[in-house]
């Protein structure tokens, strides 16, 4: 049950079983993130295993401090439980490549922060008015659903993380499987054009860059039905992509030639994928992951195509013929199952392109949520009307032209995170990210 329906019970009984609700998730949230990292070494936890990334140890503390500071300080009015970690834990102040260098806690001390903090988060929910009418953090518990989110979505860069690191040092247990087949389909889908309603509604939990929804007009398009998958993109390095200027932006070829990649992320020369530091052939049939803004743009450019537009990409994701309200998600309106997504990390890796037909989009579109984000075009900037809400430095700060927009999380998010209207950015040369793409054409 999502705290969108609960909000919807009767007067009297609903603001406890929210409370109810959240403090599950709290608690269910908090088993994850230790579970990801159970079985790396403290020495591991402390390493920093790329400069893109944090020490594991720092994004645990960041995480309790996050809690301390929203629920318990500015939710709640109190003090720091410990204002000396303040400048340590922010994200704002201290970027990735200087927080190896931190006095941040380490691994046991670390978690017994989170602990301390969870202990007196949960003793402010019980005199915390989540009603519509509390105020403006702790209404319809937005602060608490935005807690619970930023520590699933911790989860996930943890992962990037780990992902990066040197053989031997993560090798997860796969505890779900994904489906061995997916679609044989590799058309495109046409989407009439019109205006569409884009973002999220005043309704339920969203951050400010979804808001406020808003009319958008965009002309019809062609969009491909599933993901570019490996073999794909093999084709475009065997035709010579990585050495074919025509292909390239003067952005995206400066790119390549500096860092002089010949393929995606973690591609071998001899056609294998390391994954969690483990070598594996590569599947023809997954998913293209771990290429950059430039590379997902140049493919397209070869293919005669380009990336899509981010209100192309929504409309394909939440419209389809004769509706008159958007979907939550591809499907439609229920939360994610596994046979609609591969979403929720434990399959520790994408499936086959299409491998779940019942998560189409009402257009037909496959696979628009989990396995891989997908890059769109266009940059990282403001809805008209936009309103910073709780704090600037979450969306506000990074509007502009350095960053570009992912869309429909990867196998990697958590299931309470992703949404048709959620945006992503990073910055078009980064390749960490669980990212693929899809093309389009006018």
């Amino acid at each position: 049950m999502r705290a969108a329906e609960i909000n919807t019970q009767p007067q009297g009984g609903a603001e406890s079983l929210l409370k109810a609700v959240i403090r599950q998730q709290m608690t269910e949230t908090r088993v994850r993130t230790l579970a990801l990292v159970a079985s790396v070494s403290e020495e591991d936890m402390d390493r920093v295993h790329d400069k893109l990334m944090s020490p594991l140890d720092w994004d645990l503390g960041h995480i309790a401090a996050f809690e301390d500071l929203w629920l318990c300080q500015r939710g709640a009015g109190l003090e720091p439980l410990r204002a000396d970690l303040a400048e340590v834990y922010d994200a704002t102040e201290t970027p990735r490549k200087k927080r190896g260098d931190l006095p941040y806690l380490r691994v046991a001390d670390a978690r017994a922060f989170m602990d301390d903090v969870r202990e007196r988060a949960l003793e402010v929910l019980e005199s915390a008015d989540v009603s519509p009418s509390g105020d403006h953090l702790n209404a319809n518990a937005f602060v608490w659903q935005m807690l619970i989110a930023h520590e699933q979505q911790h989860n996930e860069t943890m992962l990037q993380a780990l992902r990066l690191a040197a053989p031997g040092v993560y090798s997860p247990a796969r505890a779900i499987e994904v489906p061995g087949e997916g679609s044989p389909l590799r058309d495109s889908v046409h989407v009439p054009g019109g205006a569409f309603l884009m973002g999220a509604s005043g309704e339920g939990f969203a951050y400010d860059n979804e808001r406020p929804r808003h009319e958008v007009h965009v002309p019809s398009f062609e969009i491909d039905r599933v993901p570019v998958t490996n073999a794909d993109y093999m084709e475009f390095v065997e035709d010579g992509g990585y050495q074919r200027r025509e292909w390239w932006s003067d952005e995206g070829w400066a790119w390549r030639t500096e860092t002089a990649a010949e393929g995606p992320l973690y591609w071998t020369a001899d056609r294998r994928e390391r994954r969690f530091g483990e070598l594996e052939e590569l599947d023809p049939d997954l998913p293209v992951m771990h290429v950059c803004w430039y590379e997902a743009d140049a493919y397209a450019r070869a293919r005669g195509k380009r990336l899509p537009t981010e209100a192309e990409w929504e409309k394909a994701a939440a419209w389809g013929p004769g509706a008159d309200e958007p979907r939550t998600y591809p499907w439609g309106d229920e939360p994610p199952s596994s046979d609609q997504a591969n979403l929720d990390q434990l399959a520790f890796g994408p499936a086959p392109v299409g491998a779940c037909p019942a998560g189409a989009s009402a257009y037909g579109v496959l696979g628009m949520v989990g396995d891989a984000w997908e890059w769109t075009a266009g940059d990282f900037t403001e809805y008209p009307g936009f309103e910073a809400f709780p704090y600037p430095e979450y969306s506000q700060v990074f509007f502009g032209r350095d960053y570009k927009v992912l869309r429909g999380g990867s196998w990697a998010t958590r299931p309470g995170v992703i949404r048709n209207s959620f945006r992503n950015w990073d910055y078009p040369q980064r390749r960490q990210l669980f990212c693929g793409f899809r093309c389009a054409a006018s």
